[in-house]
């Protein structure tokens, strides 16, 4: 039999909707999507630090079958032969799930994660796990190289951070090793490895994700959401992802349909900015965020200056965090193992840990209950929340990481706190590419009210119908 022409570059970047259009069009079956995804992301991801572990031999086996059901004319759904990738927190049945980290080697668990098991319903095609900073970063980790895969390189400028902790997912996709992956948040690791690499990636609203069998760092804080291509594909995956489970006690047990035709018009919504924060960030990316925003004034819905709560938020989200991850990991704390993970400083914040008392967590805790209800009272008045993913580009990893990035300016407080806010009030956010800087992409972020992830998608998706950043492809060249 004579072996089937390579695929079209293009379908690397393809969007859901139009490689399932291809796949039932017959113009290429699972089986070749999937072997030549297999063969792109083993030696492009693994050249970038993103590959966790190839699941090639599964994922063919799972193809077979797709093209079997598509013969047959078993319509599963969009996913339904499409390949993806999975941060590797979690888990998959009889497979290595080592969270980042050389204190898990060899770990495997005897079952599938809840997303894992719903897109595989789905007939998603899952072909691999994705590098991840160690242990979901935790606290204090000082490098990019905080991780048992060495530091994740960005596809648009290999010297430069992909962004954590779900930095493997955003090299994958960015760089067309995936047509979407998994990531997770605790405060911030899918929105900034979003912005980085140039991708689109969603924070659903607490809850709304099932976290069973997935690596719990903080279990009020952790969430599982997908990064895309566009915003329409977040909506896919969040359609598929999403969902009760009586199993996660941090479930909120809702259900959640993606309808975009239902989509509420653009002229209903009030959207909140601050100006402040177009001004604090680098001087190299203001302009494309300005003129982000200029499209997004043009979209048709009400703009409003805002200012964010004022509480201590990164002094809530750290001892909430370290509190809770240092109960999680308190075994492996006080095992010899600490002693191998990658970053010190990490392993040294760990066991620091350990010695946050209780009165100062639960005191964190009451103090955050008033940030879910000044969070409530302010979305009377507005529907989201538009500013910077990042005030900067991705760093370079031989200067360390940058935890911010912009520039110290007066006029308040604006949203610029709002990565941790918007975690510990577990509202629903999206990261959109605007633009590149110094040939490095930047993100404009959309918070909505929780509960509002339809709502934000349909923003983005009529953002990106708007612009073209979503579409731009990174240098990496062909596997």
């Amino acid at each position: 039999m004579a072996k089937p022409p390579p695929l079209s570059g293009d379908v690397f970047f393809a969007g859901i909707a139009e490689i399932s259009a291809q796949l039932r069009a017959k113009e290429f079956s699972a089986v070749e999507l999937t072997s030549a995804f297999c063969d792109r992301l083993e030696k492009i991801g693994t050249a970038h630090n993103a590959l966790a572990l190839s699941l090639r031999r599964s994922a063919l086996k799972q193809a077979k079958d797709v093209d079997g059901d598509l013969k047959r004319d078993r319509n599963r759904g969009p996913l339904q032969g499409i390949p993806y990738g999975a941060k590797d927190l979690l888990a998959v049945k009889g497979q290595p799930t080592e969270w980042g980290s050389r204190g898990f080697a060899g770990q495997k668990f005897d079952d599938d994660a809840f997303v894992i098991k719903k897109l595989a319903t789905a007939g998603a095609i899952l072909i691999g796990k994705l590098a991840m900073i160690e242990l979901a970063g935790g606290i204090g980790y000082q490098t990019a190289a905080a991780s048992s895969t060495g530091p994740a390189l960005n596809p648009w400028d290999r010297t430069r951070w992909a962004g954590g902790s779900s930095s493997g997912p955003g090299v994958a996709v960015a760089a067309g090793l995936v047509t979407f992956a998994l990531g997770s948040e605790t405060s911030g690791s899918i929105i900034t490895p979003s912005a980085f690499c140039g991708v689109t990636g969603l924070r659903p609203t607490y809850g709304l994700v099932s976290r069973r069998g997935a690596m719990s760092l903080a279990w009020t804080l952790d969430k599982i959401g997908p990064m895309c291509r566009s915003a329409d594909d977040c909506g896919l995956v969040l359609h598929a992802i999403a969902g009760a489970d009586a199993e996660d006690p941090g479930s909120a047990r809702k259900g959640f349909a993606y309808v975009p035709q239902f989509d509420r018009k653009l002229t209903d919504f009030t959207i909140g900015y601050a100006p402040v924060d177009f001004e604090r960030a680098a001087p190299e990316a203001q302009a494309v965020l300005r003129t982000a925003l200029e499209v997004v004034k043009g979209l048709g819905a009400k703009l409003k200056e805002v200012e964010i709560p004022d509480f201590p938020y990164g002094a809530l989200v750290e001892t909430v965090i370290g509190a809770e991850a240092a109960s999680i990991f308190e075994d492996f704390i006080r095992s010899e193992k600490i002693g191998q993970m990658a970053d010190p400083a990490q392993a040294a914040s760990l066991k620091a840990a350990l010695e946050i008392p209780a009165i100062d967590y639960l005191k964190a805790m009451r103090i955050r209950s008033l940030v879910h209800a000044a969070f409530r009272e302010l979305f009377y008045d507005y529907d989201m929340l538009l500013t910077p993913s990042r005030l900067a580009p991705a760093p370079r990893i031989a200067d360390g990481l940058s935890r911010g990035g912009g520039r110290a300016v007066a006029g308040g407080r604006g949203l610029s706190d709002i990565i941790p806010a918007g975690n510990l009030a577990g509202l629903p956010a999206i990261s959109l590419p605007c633009g590149f800087a110094g040939g490095l992409p930047v993100g404009i972020s959309l918070i909505g009210r929780a509960w509002f992830d339809n709502h934000v998608i349909g923003v983005g998706r009529a953002f990106q119908a708007q612009t073209e950043w979503h579409k731009r492809k990174p240098p990496v060249g062909e596997a």
